[in-house]
């Protein structure tokens, strides 16, 4: 068994203090995102696990690609009859987080995930490539499957039926919007004070701040 009792690392890129903080979290988040981004190293930036509570009673937890976000949340796209899917239809409460250790940062995003509108899941499904588009239908995303023959043989087929013409967004695959109501911001700084702070949605829909200890 190997040891990693003496991994360490320092951090000190860093600091989040009370001052310098925006009243809407999602004005944070963009801020943090784009400086990442700026600052290289992160070949996705908008890498994100998410965990759900699976019909199995275990969590689960899972890297997606996030899409888009707003002052109305973080949208991301899936299958709907996959694992995940059927998991956010019974339990819709998920867990959202961004590691950045380029910036010595990361962001823990609690909400309740929702199905998009159809329009906006047609928009994003029609920009995609053909090839993922294909993909998104070949695919019966969390079944058990004979063999990556069986993928493949069915894409060529696929290809052959859709060639030269437009291919629909099946109406199982779509997104979902995670409107948050916890957002917590953790700063990397040194000797383990790490610098958190939480923005929890209040009834009347602004922020409350705080500072939790690391």
């Amino acid at each position: 068994m190997k040891d990693l009792g003496n991994y360490r690392k320092s951090y000190q890129k860093s600091e989040l203090l009370e001052g310098e903080l925006p009243e809407d979290p999602i004005n944070l988040f963009n801020r943090w995102f784009h400086e990442t981004e700026d600052f290289g190293g992160i070949e996705e930036v908008n890498a994100m696990t998410i965990a759900s509570i699976g019909l199995d009673g275990f969590p689960k937890s899972r890297v997606v690609l996030l899409k888009k976000f707003n002052e109305e949340g973080f949208i991301f796209y899936t299958n709907y009859e996959s694992e995940k899917g059927r998991a956010l239809e019974v339990n819709p409460n998920v867990c959202l987080s961004f590691f950045w250790p380029t910036m010595e940062r990361q962001v823990i995003i609690k909400g309740v995930a929702e199905k998009t509108s159809t329009v906006v899941s047609d928009n994003y499904f029609n920009s995609r490539p053909d090839g993922s588009k294909l993909g998104a239908i070949v695919s019966p995303q969390s079944e058990v499957i004979p063999s990556r023959t069986f993928l493949e043989e069915n894409l060529q087929q696929l290809e052959k039926e859709y060639e030269g013409q437009p291919i629909p967004r099946p109406s199982y695959w779509g997104g979902y919007l995670v409107r948050p109501v916890v957002i917590e911001f953790w700063q990397g700084r040194p000797n383990r004070l790490h610098d958190r702070i939480r923005y929890y949605l209040l009834t009347n829909l602004s922020w409350k701040i705080d500072r939790l200890a690391p």
